[in-house]
């Protein structure tokens, strides 16, 4: 097909370019969106760690209880936690992953929409909101150190007892492993406390949020 006139079908082609542009481009509000997101899902997998610990604690001490005459079905029930715990710890990995991406993002563009304000009082107001939240945003990471290593330890002894038992689900075999059965549900407490400092670093941000939040770029 051609075109007799193809000056006639420029203005077209330049709506359709810059309705392209402004659809695609990524406002203050939708990259808040995301940060906020990736918060929530954060939150969910800390809020969920002692659930589960709970659980599999639970599942591990009926395993283990002295004269237990439904040792099959004990350990399939520990295994399935075993397994929740795992999908949990890898959940927690990819959503925090994805909140320090976004995050970065986030105030990245923040901070260079911030500095083109003519107005000298927004432009000042846009950088003390960023730097509160921003702040407040830091203090997730700054809590959650020393939570990946008790995890992982904790994971990795809870999957040892789970092959040792496999191998030795007798017994002896359970007589012989319930020190160590103790210890990492001794453990499991241990990141339950670690846990909490994480909440409420969260909670801090959804307190900064509801103050005022982040202005619309």
């Amino acid at each position: 097909m051609k075109f007799r006139n193809p000056i006639a079908i420029l203005p077209i082609l330049i709506a359709a370019a810059v309705t392209c542009l402004g659809g695609c481009a990524s406002t203050g509000i939708e990259r808040s969106a995301k940060a906020t997101s990736t918060l929530q899902a954060v939150e969910a997998d800390y809020r969920q760690v002692p659930v589960q610990v709970d659980a599999t604690a639970a599942a591990l001490s009926d395993l283990i209880k002295p004269g237990q005459s439904k040792v099959k079905r004990a350990y399939d029930r520990y295994a399935d936690n075993v397994a929740e715990m795992e999908k949990l710890g890898k959940k927690l990995d990819k959503h925090t992953a994805e909140m320090k991406a976004r995050n970065r993002d986030y105030f990245e563009e923040w901070e260079l929409q911030g500095k083109s304000y003519a107005n000298p009082q927004i432009r000042e107001l846009s950088e003390q909101r960023r730097a509160d939240l921003r702040q407040a945003y830091s203090q997730i990471p700054e809590a959650s150190i020393g939570v990946k290593g008790s995890l992982d330890a904790y994971l990795s002894d809870l999957k040892g007892i789970q092959t040792f038992l496999s191998n030795d689900l007798t017994p002896k075999g359970i007589e012989g492993i319930t020190p160590v059965a103790q210890t990492a549900m001794q453990d499991g407490e241990k990141l339950k406390s670690a846990v909490r400092p994480v909440l409420s670093a969260i909670d801090n941000v959804k307190s900064e949020l509801a103050r005022g939040g982040a202005p619309a770029q």
